[in-house]
């Protein structure tokens, strides 16, 4: 009995380490573009450096067919994208202010960052 509730705490932390924690690795965007691979539960890259005041083409590359991943959603600009399956999808952001602007699907279960910073 002890062993299941130990593998169920066990579980429990790593559901919160991967939907709340997980910070995965930080992509510059160097040219004003970048693609993100959306697949097995998660953008690829997650996180992205975007100097403040440049336009920002993201392309999206859907391969996961979960309906979950068929839609991305920045709330802090009020969009929200149909993802193709297997095809590129281009958004293109506005220069933008110094800040964290999150990105999910419609479900929150796949979660990106935008970070924004000042060109030193």
């Amino acid at each position: 009995m002890i062993i299941i509730n130990l593998l169920g705490l066990l579980l429990i932390g790593l559901i919160v380490w991967w939907f709340w924690l997980y910070k995965g690795p930080t992509a510059n965007l160097e040219s004003g573009e970048i693609t993100i691979n959306v697949d097995d539960g998660v953008y690829q890259p997650s996180h992205i450096r975007v100097p403040a005041g440049q336009s920002t083409r993201l392309n999206f590359v859907r391969r996961d067919p979960s309906p979950c991943a068929s839609v991305v959603v920045f709330e802090d600009f009020d969009v929200s994208e149909e993802l193709p399956l297997g095809k590129s999808k281009t958004l293109e952001l506005e220069p933008m202010k110094p800040g964290r602007y999150p990105f999910t699907c419609q479900m929150q279960m796949y979660r990106g960052e935008l970070i924004v910073e000042e060109k030193s």
